[in-house]
Order: C-alpha cells, then sequence, then structure tokens
C-alpha cells in the first residue's frame, strides 16, 4: 500500500536545533553532578542533619539529687527512681477493657484516662512518678502508644516529724520549700546529656553516645539531730492537743554553737502525700510567724539596766499599788506586789517594775539593744520566707510604748528570733549566728550584748523564776538546774487585744554550764489554761529533760523531789 507523502515529514530539521536540545541536556546533567557533589559532598551536613532530625534524638540525664542528712548521718530525703507514664494519643488505640485495665494500675478514673488518650495533643502524661513495679506490670501489658520516662520521686522517711524543716520538692524533683528550696544549688546536681536513635514511637532503639555527664547532687548534712527533733515533736503534739490549741513551735539550739539541734511546727503535713493542703499546714511557724513575746522580753530590758548601772541585782522596786498611770493608759500587776528586788521583778514577772526600768532608759539605747538582740529583721539563714517582725524606729517611741516593750507589747518577733536572743544569758554576753548546717568547725567568735556579769546576774534570776515562788516551777528538771522566763500575750485582733492568748517558755540548762536553748510558743490554747508557766513550761522541761539525757550532759544538780506540787506558779502578767 503506497502511503500519502507529507511535506512537514519531507522537509528536514536543522543542525543547530539538534545541537542545542544536546547541550541543554548535558548542562542539566553537569548541573545535576555538580549539586550532587556539592550537597553530598561540600554541604553534607545539611542532608545529615536532616536525616538525623528523623530518629535521632538529645536526651536529657537527670542528675540524681543529693540526700539531706542529719547531724549524725541518718538519711531524711532521698531520691528513690521512678517511672512516668506517658502517650502518643495518635498511636494508644485501646480498647475499653484496656484503658479499664490502665486505668486500675495508674489509680485513675477510666473516663478521666480515656479523655486524656483522646485529646489532640502529641504528648500526654498519665500518671508521674509511679512505682518501678507498678511500671513493670504496665509494660507487660504491651499497649499501643503508651511508654515510660525514667524520673526521680523524694522520699522523706521521718514523714511530718521534718516536714516544716526539710520542705519538699516538685514533681521535677525541685526544692519548694524548706531546705530543700534553701539548698537547691548544692542539692540538685547539673543533668547530663546523651544522643539515642528512636524509633517512629519514640522508643531508644540505640544508644549512640554520651555528650555530657551529669553531675550528681552534694549531700547536705544539717545540724538537726533526728532524735532530738522526734522528742520536740512528739511533745509538742501532746501539748497541742491536751491544751486544744491553734498551733504551736519548739525550737533547740545548741548554746556552745549556735547549730539548730530540732526545729518543729503544728500544724503540720506528710512531705510524701501532700494532698489536700493548705497554707496553714506548710508554714514554718517558727519563721513565718510573728506575734507579741510578752513577758520573755523583760529579761532583756533589765540586761540593759544593769548593764548601764541603773540598777543592781538587789535594787529594790516599788510596785505598790500595783498601777502605774502614764498619760492616758495605766499599765497594771495582776496581784500587787510592793516593793520587789530586780531580781523579783523577773521572778515574780512584774510589769510595774519592768516599765520603770525602761522609763529610766533612753529609748536609744532600748532599740540599739533590740537591734543587736536581732529583732525587727530577718536572721539571714537563708530560709524561704523568713520574717523579721516588727520594731518600730526609736524617734517614734511614746513613753507608754516604750513602757510596753520592756515586758513584750508593742513589738513582734519570730520563734527562731527569740530562742537565739536567750543565747546572750546562755553565753555570757554574746550571740553566735545560728546554723542549719552542721559545723565541723569551731564557731566564731559571738558578738557581744551585754557584759558576761550582767549575763551571768540575769541568768541567776532566771533561775528563781522556775523555783517555788516564780511563774515557772513545772519547768524544773529532775537532776538539772534550769533557767527561764515564761510569756503570756493577749493576741492583737483588728488592733485591740482579743480574749485570745499566745503562751511561751524560753530557757536553758545545766544553768551551770549551759548546754541548750529551748523557745516554746502555744498559739490559742482553749482548754482553760493559758498561762506560759502551765502550757509551754513542761513542753520545755519534757524535751530539756530528754534533750540532756540524750546528750549526755552530766547533771548538775542534786537528785531531790521537784517543788512544783508544794507551790503553784506565780501567773506573769499580761
Amino acid at each position: 500500500m503506497k502511503l500519502t507523502r507529507s511535506p512537514i515529514l519531507a522537509e528536514a530539521l536543522p543542525a543547530w536545533r539538534a545541537h542545542l536540545v544536546m547541550g541543554l541536556m548535558l548542562f542539566g546533567s553537569a548541573a545535576l553532578v555538580v549539586r550532587s557533589f556539592y550537597l553530598q559532598g561540600v554541604n553534607k551536613d545539611f542532608l545529615i542533619g536532616k536525616g538525623e532530625s528523623r530518629y535521632e534524638r538529645v536526651i536529657e540525664i537527670s542528675a540524681t539529687r543529693g540526700r539531706i542528712l542529719d547531724r549524725h548521718g541518718d538519711v531524711l530525703a532521698m531520691s528513690t527512681p521512678v517511672k512516668s507514664v506517658w502517650a502518643i494519643p495518635e498511636d494508644a488505640r485501646l480498647t475499653p477493657a484496656q484503658t479499664r485495665e490502665l486505668a486500675v494500675f495508674l489509680e485513675m478514673d477510666a473516663r478521666e484516662l480515656g479523655r486524656k488518650l483522646a485529646g489532640a495533643r502529641d504528648f500526654v502524661y498519665l500518671k508521674r512518678q509511679i512505682a518501678p513495679d507498678v511500671a513493670t506490670q504496665i509494660a507487660d501489658l504491651k499497649l499501643p502508644g503508651v511508654h515510660f520516662q525514667n524520673e526521680f520521686r523524694r522520699y522523706y522517711p521521718t514523714g511530718e516529724v521534718t516536714s516544716h524543716m526539710l520542705g519538699f520538692t516538685g514533681a521535677q524533683d525541685i526544692g519548694q520549700e524548706g531546705i530543700e528550696l534553701a539548698m537547691e544549688a548544692q542539692l540538685a546536681g547539673k543533668p547530663g546529656s546523651r544522643r539515642v536513635i528512636k524509633d517512629r514511637r519514640g522508643q531508644i532503639v540505640e544508644d549512640v553516645e554520651s555528650i555530657l555527664v551529669p553531675q550528681e547532687g552534694k549531700d547536705t548534712v544539717l545540724a538537726l539531730d533526728a532524735k532530738l527533733q522526734y522528742l520536740a515533736y512528739s511533745q509538742l503534739k501532746q501539748a497541742i492537743s491536751e491544751h486544744k490549741a491553734k498551733a504551736g513551735g519548739i525550737v533547740v539550739l545548741d548554746a556552745k554553737s549556735g547549730e539548730v539541734l530540732a526545729l518543729a511546727n503544728l500544724p503540720t503535713y506528710n512531705p510524701n502525700n501532700r494532698t489536700r493542703l493548705s497554707g496553714a499546714q506548710l508554714r514554718n511557724r517558727a519563721f513565718t510567724d510573728t506575734f507579741e513575746p510578752g513577758s520573755t522580753f523583760k529579761p532583756f530590758t533589765i540586761a540593759l539596766a544593769l548593764d548601764k548601772g541603773n540598777v543592781r541585782f538587789d535594787t529594790p522596786i516599788q510596785t505598790a499599788p500595783g498601777k502605774l498611770t502614764i498619760g492616758t493608759a495605766t499599765i497594771s500587776d495582776a496581784h500587787p506586789h510592793g516593793v520587789l528586788s530586780v531580781a523579783q521583778v523577773i521572778q515574780k514577772s512584774s510589769n510595774i517594775g519592768a516599765a520603770k526600768m525602761a522609763l529610766a532608759l533612753p529609748s536609744e539605747d532600748m532599740w540599739k539593744m533590740f537591734d543587736s538582740l536581732g529583732f525587727g529583721q530577718p536572721l539571714k539563714l537563708g530560709f524561704p520566707g523568713e520574717a523579721g517582725g516588727r520594731l518600730r524606729p526609736w524617734k517614734r517611741w511614746r513613753p507608754i510604748e516604750q513602757a510596753t516593750m520592756s515586758y513584750g507589747h508593742g513589738i513582734s518577733v519570730t520563734l527562731i528570733q527569740l530562742a537565739r536572743a536567750y543565747q546572750a544569758f546562755a553565753r555570757d554576753g554574746d550571740l553566735l549566728p545560728l546554723s542549719l548546717a552542721r559545723l565541723d568547725t569551731v564557731p566564731a567568735v559571738g558578738a557581744r550584748v551585754f557584759s558576761e556579769q550582767t549575763a551571768r546576774e540575769v541568768r541567776a534570776m532566771l533561775e528563781m523564776a522556775v523555783q517555788p515562788g516564780g511563774t515557772a516551777p513545772k519547768a524544773q528538771i529532775q537532776g538539772y538546774r534550769v533557767a527561764g522566763k515564761t510569756g503570756t500575750a493577749q493576741k492583737l485582733e483588728g488592733g485591740l487585744y482579743a480574749n485570745k492568748y499566745v503562751s511561751a517558755f524560753v530557757g536553758f540548762a545545766p544553768v551551770s554550764d549551759p548546754r541548750l536553748v529551748i523557745a516554746v510558743m502555744i498559739d490559742e490554747p482553749s482548754a482553760g489554761k493559758y498561762y506560759g508557766g502551765e502550757v509551754a513550761a513542761p513542753v520545755f522541761a519534757n524535751v530539756m529533760s530528754g534533750a540532756l539525757r540524750t546528750l549526755g550532759v552530766t547533771p548538775d544538780a542534786t537528785l531531790r523531789p521537784l517543788q512544783v506540787a508544794i507551790a503553784a506558779p506565780v501567773k506573769e502578767e499580761m
């Protein structure tokens, strides 16, 4: 069959066109070769990075948090390995039966778990910090999209006994309160990192290299003595219950070194289970709560008067007729005492006697004395929330205010401040800085506040206060000489004094060579008794007695029947 010839097909293409096409194809091939060489030889890091981003990850290696130990090496806080359960909702396609089974292990409501798994996020925590054995049981279920992460959880063996001192950590094992927060930098350490290969489900299939080795947190050794801490806590708890009090606190100091051997508050909480907590439970009242110290302040006023030479140990002070009018205000004693010696002003706790000595002193000198004792400013121990109390400038004092401050009204302090200030009488007139950590060296020389002679004379007066005829015979201890002072102060509410009280006692023993200073505060006792000699002094006696024997302190008094029952305590003035 003869085909019809097409003139178009018969026409020959120009030679330059073929050469152009061939040239373009060669140029394109060369460009691809150059580009390939550039990407794979010169700029290969870009492609390698893109590839590695699909499967390679740098993960953080947690540093183990340092332990908190008591002064004898007993563990008070430690971090234990736990697991956190997380999921990729898109991959976690669980049947209703699997969801219920997982909820049982996680101790969650199945509907709440279902809502988490139905979310639109790429990552969700199902539960943080579960026990390793529970994690193993969940892993055995081989649930799709459910994974685990290694973490640490803080454990406190002593529970609520040391909770206010130690504080606690959060879910990330970072300090939130107490020592855990105050010493975070030392305890936390520095996390490390390593490079791994993960599959699409987030599971590690290969460990490539270690990038940064973690620096473990350092152990912290506290001045706290676990045995004394339990003793102080248990006695305080018993007193709070017996007197139906709102709250309370106790501080035990080593008079020789300034170390805080025990510190407890109520109400408290269990740091291992912090559900349903309120602010009242979390507050370390010894540091954060201020109160009017009442008659526990009288020894400071009298010490200043002795130091200035205004009075002597036996100088008579006329307190009759039991009332003292200053301007439009009147100060009174509950019972008229007549003429009292300076020592008896402490023993009988006379407001009028203390006020008369205060009014004979320059207000600036009183302010300087209070300031040198650490009142009106935080002690700067690094403890979170530490309060400084209230000490108004001396230039603004009126005579009535100067008089009332002599017996602890119109001024506010914290319990830790009050305990430290009594060091001046236990240490022959000087004050040491307090320490929350155990001291391994000889403490620094204390700052002098009173002369040695003055401190020893006030110490003798404070010993009279716990003898029959004083305000605190219930503070006596079998075999030891004790010195201390009671305080009972009405509470201020809305600028007015209410029918609520703070009962306090601060003292030290043994008098011949003081070893411990203990301060006790009971807030709003409501079972009928509220005087410091009846409410706080017995707590002091029980704790001091047990502590001195625990520490092996040699008795300095002849063993004889205590004379508490022979003479009822004199009720201190308010």
